[in-house]
């Protein structure tokens, strides 16, 4: 999905969540071949966050740093990254701009309806040619008066009686206020999911690492093991060979995770407002913990009820049926009284008090189809909002849906993997006692151990798929703060 920030309409197309759904694919085309191979990450790329973003990178991942680095590790939970996530992403820090400028909007509508005082003051010297005015040859008056001096302080005061284009404009703009607050709230439930996903990703990271380290020791173990059938004679130099292969490519599986996971950490690091270069260390592992019961009608009517993009969009389309209203208007009569008081006279000292108070009434008569144009152009932004909250109507139902498939896939994935780990496990330990009692060569082994590469991988990858998803349903039926850390631990919120 795209999200805009902009005007009075921030995130109005709020992200619904991490798509699982390539990384399921990825799992399943997983194989078991014996020639060493660098694995593909199995981890969604985040969506781009349209026009919000700066030079095609999402705000939701950058942050606005905090402090100075340390050399020393910072521990970081879940719940400490979202928390950090909320105070110093990126996405959020704009959402609550467009907020304050909505707000702005609001007064400059609701000054078309409040009192306008100005005060003046002036001190002239002036000299008047009353021939330029047709009076001359007067007798007994001089065609040119003056110079003489005029002081003037005076105050002006105009007050809307009846207006209801700026009536119905002030009711659009407070509208538009709480589309603006719905979407700074629903920007901070894309950050928990960024944050959320980030996490469990740089958790993935660390598990490949530890498992990738934990192969290339077995894999050491069989190669020494090898080496040493060799040089007693028992096994043929191409076992060696074979075992050295193996070793060296579970290596550089090994470096590939290892840079993986720092960049990992990087990234979350970046959405976070860590400063730059500061170490961290996770400290949640995150593990497999059911789903709780909900049903997908319960999890698409709460998230009509809670979405924060829907309710934003609702707004706009109520700010939206104001402000053709307010275009309508323009054809109604208008009520405005205007008055001012000062005091006039040749100085400060002599001067008199003047005052003038009206009462105008305004009434349309022809206007050359401006008012026409405007109530068409407002009425083509209702029907485009309109059919905007429909369509997210929609989505939001087709996004509860999928996920759901996704988390049950995911689920079933994560079960089988885990069986499969096993197996692998055990298809490990019986090709190396047959290896060791020379009942075969060590080709046995070799397949054993990319086996329980690729079933290691398996797990990681559905178990963070599994998550993932968990964290996707959270953000989709809205309210994610609560929601998607009361999912991980597998409970209801």
């Amino acid at each position: 999905m795209r999200v805009h920030m902009g005007g009075n309409r921030v995130l109005r197309k709020a992200w619904a969540g991490v798509a699982v759904g390539t990384m399921l694919s990825g799992l399943v085309c997983a194989g078991g071949n014996s020639a060493p191979q660098l694995p593909r990450q199995a981890s969604e790329a985040l969506p781009a966050m349209g026009s919000a973003q700066a030079g095609g990178i999402s705000p939701f991942l950058g942050s606005v740093p905090q402090g100075t680095a340390t050399t020393d590790e910072l521990p970081l939970s879940l719940a400490d990254v979202i928390a950090r996530g909320l105070r110093y992403n990126l996405g959020p820090l704009l959402a609550n701009q467009g907020s304050r400028a909505a707000r702005g909007a609001r007064l400059i509508a609701l000054s078309q309806l409040l009192p306008n005082i100005v005060t003046q003051a002036s001190e002239a010297s002036q000299q008047v040619n009353l021939a330029a005015f047709g009076f001359s040859g007067f007798p007994g008056i001089a065609p040119i008066i003056g110079p003489f001096s005029l002081s003037d302080a005076r105050g002006y005061l105009s007050q809307p009686i009846l207006d209801f284009r700026a009536f119905r404009s002030t009711g659009a703009a407070g509208e538009d206020i709480k589309a603006a607050d719905y979407a700074a709230l629903d920007a901070r439930d894309v950050v928990v999911l960024v944050a959320t996903n980030l996490y469990l990703e740089t958790v993935a990271g660390a598990s490949r690492v530890d498992a990738a380290r934990t192969q290339v020791a077995t894999a050491e173990a069989a190669y020494l093991q090898t080496l040493d059938f060799k040089q007693t004679g028992v096994v043929p130099a191409i076992d060696v060979l074979r075992a050295q292969v193996e070793f060296q490519a579970l290596q550089q599986r090994l470096i590939f995770f290892r840079n993986e996971f720092e960049k990992q950490k990087l990234a979350l690091g970046r959405a976070i407002g860590l400063p730059d270069g500061q170490p961290l260390r996770l400290t949640d592992a995150v593990p497999f913990a059911p789903m709780p019961q909900l049903t997908l009608e319960e999890a698409v009517s709460r998230a009509l009820s809670s979405r924060r993009d829907y309710q934003s969009a609702a707004a706009g389309v109520r700010a939206a049926e104001l402000r053709r209203k307010a275009a309508e208007a323009e054809r109604l009569p208008s009520l405005e009284f205007n008055g001012e008081y000062g005091i006039i006279g040749p100085s400060p000292a002599n001067s008199h008090g003047t005052y003038t108070a009206a009462v105008s009434l305004k009434i349309p008569i022809f206007q050359g189809g401006r008012v026409r144009g405007e109530v068409l152009e407002a009425d083509a932004l209702l029907e485009q909002r309109r059919a905007q909250l429909a369509d997210l109507r929609g989505r939001i139902a087709y996004e509860v849906r999928t996920t759901f498939l996704d988390l049950n896939a995911a689920g079933e994935l994560v079960q089988v993997a885990r069986s499969a780990l096993n197996l692998a496990q055990q298809q490990l330990t019986q090709a190396r006692d047959r290896f060791s009692a020379g009942v075969t060569n060590n080709l046995e082994v070799i397949q054993a151990q990319e086996a329980v590469a690729t079933a290691n991988e398996n797990y990681i990858s559905g178990l963070y798929a599994f998550n993932a998803a968990k964290a996707a349903l959270g953000r989709t039926i809205g309210n994610a703060e609560k929601t998607i850390p009361s999912f991980l631990q597998g409970v209801m919120p």
